[in-house]
């Protein structure tokens, strides 16, 4: 499927992007390419096939909680600009 230089321009206006001349020849040319591919991939027969968002099982992919000891604050801050008791001290922003 091959796109015109106006649809090109056109896909370039809604993504407010500005293209020169040669680059809406050169984008149609990749862009109609991903759309012939889309179409391959519209042909192959799915029926009986069953949606899936993983094409393998995953079984609690995160690590389990646990407490630890946290650090000592004085080693956490010992690398801050500024502090004030066990805090970060920053310029105001807001008046």
């Amino acid at each position: 499927m091959a796109l015109s230089a106006d649809e090109v321009r056109y896909i370039a206006k809604l993504a407010r992007v500005a293209l020169t001349d040669d680059e809406v020849a050169r984008l149609g040319d990749q862009l109609s390419n991903i759309l012939d591919n889309f179409q391959m991939l519209n042909e192959i027969d799915t029926e009986g096939v069953p949606p899936t968002a993983q094409s393998f099982a995953l079984h609690n992919v995160a690590r389990a909680d646990a407490t630890r000891p946290s650090f000592a604050p004085d080693e956490v801050l010992k690398n801050a600009p500024r502090r004030e008791d066990d805090y970060i001290r920053v310029r105001g922003v807001l008046d």
